[in-house]
């Protein structure tokens, strides 16, 4: 039986719902019902997505056979799970499980819904939707249920304030508490023993910033802006970090050698070191600083008549560079255009591998989230001389410290 809170977002009529949830609250059960109410009446075409293809299968595989028991005439495990179902009107609906991971999959495909599980996991959330996902729906005029518990500020976070500005679109948030059939003592014993942050992300669904950020020196409130200041004296500067299978990324940033303004972005995955250059050539830059370690795709930046300039990477560039960032930061003279969504998402994302940071001189973070971030580092780096001593100050407590 769907509790109430299950059976508000199952009642809904918008074509697009995004559910922000806790931990144990009753998620997977919903989705299973959604692509059940669905596909027993009429003859569709359902997709279920999580971040992998064996947490799909994990997650979903018998709960589907449970809930189409007696309706199944096929069931195929292997290489995807897949089954068709009969309808009360003697037709066939198929279901189909799939993993982001190869969501290239589902390209030119058209399907009545989509349900995507764990969202706030999916990499390369918004340039796989707008060029994959959302074309399959068209069609069919297909409906979404977006699902998931928050993980930092990233996509998710964009993706259930999209009622803001788009009428299909509808939010629901509900905590682990609303779910009746976990005791409430259980919930707050875990309460008792997480961290408070770890609390409010996974059992309240709250938004908070991922533990171990690299860059916890940003906030949108102090660095998001929407129209570039008028002044004559910036400078069109190429940030560019290359990619296939991982997304290319080139960044648009206006400068006087003081202060940064990243007015827009280029986050494409399968672009080659042609197409690339091609978009770079086109967008006038005065200068550009690519990934060094790329040379095949940098001489293509020099075929198209590219004004490319050196990025020297060597034992500490990488931590240099992020000391830089954060040093502009601070002082906010970095500013990013609140349409630059991935590199937004890289800096509420980019993190250590726990929570040592920057105690540890010598840690290196995680690499991944970081491709927007790379092209703006190489930018960074070479127009930018080396901070001050920075570990030594920005800690220290403001009394003492007069940079603060």
């Amino acid at each position: 039986m769907l509790t109430e809170a299950q059976t508000q977002v199952i009642q809904d009529n918008h074509r697009f719902r995004v559910l922000r949830c806790g931990r144990r609250w009753g998620k997977s059960t919903l989705c299973a019902k959604e692509i059940k109410g669905l596909a027993i009446y009429s003859s569709v075409r359902i997709a279920y997505i999580a971040p992998t293809i064996q947490q799909a299968r994990d997650i979903m595989w018998e709960m589907l056979k449970k809930e189409f028991a007696g309706a199944i005439l096929k069931a195929v495990e292997s290489p995807s799970r897949e089954i068709t179902v009969k309808t009360i009107t003697n037709e066939t609906s198929l279901i189909q499980l799939r993993g982001w991971e190869n969501i290239e999959t589902l390209r030119g495909q058209a399907f009545d819904l989509l349900v995507l599980d764990e969202v706030a996991n999916m990499k390369s959330f918004w340039p796989n939707w707008h060029e994959i996902l959302r074309p399959t729906l068209t069609d069919r005029k297909g409906q979404v249920l977006f699902a998931s518990t928050p993980k930092g500020f990233n996509h998710f976070y964009e993706l259930c304030n999209k009622e803001l500005d788009d009428k299909d679109f509808k939010s629901f948030h509900f905590t682990t508490y609303d779910n009746p059939y976990i005791p409430v003592e259980e919930i707050d014993a875990s309460k008792q023993s997480l961290p408070p942050e770890s609390f409010q992300q996974e059992y309240m669904a709250s938004f908070q910033k991922t533990q171990g950020l690299v860059y916890k020196e940003f906030s949108r409130e102090l660095h998001i802006y929407q129209e570039l200041p008028l002044s004559s004296k910036f400078k069109k500067i190429g940030g560019i970090d290359f990619g296939y299978t991982n997304p290319a990324a080139v960044l648009d940033i206006r400068t006087d050698g003081d202060k940064f303004f990243v007015e827009n972005e280029w986050y494409k995955r399968e672009r080659t070191d042609i197409q690339i250059a091609e978009y770079v050539a086109q967008s006038h830059f005065e200068a550009v600083y690519p990934d060094p370690e790329s040379p095949g795709a940098v001489e293509e930046l020099r075929r198209a008549r590219v004004n490319v300039r050196e990025v020297v990477k060597g034992k500490d560039s990488i931590e240099n560079g992020i000391k830089k960032i954060k040093e502009l930061l601070l002082s906010r003279r970095l500013k990013i255009n609140a349409r630059c969504i991935s590199l937004i998402s890289e800096f509420e994302m980019y993190s250590y591998d726990d929570e040592t940071g920057e105690a540890n001189a010598k840690e290196k973070p995680i690499k991944a989230n970081d491709h927007a971030l790379d092209a703006l580092r190489y930018v960074v780096s070479m127009m930018q001389p080396i901070p001050k001593p920075y570990i030594d100050i920005i800690w220290q407590p403001k009394e003492t410290n007069p940079a603060i």
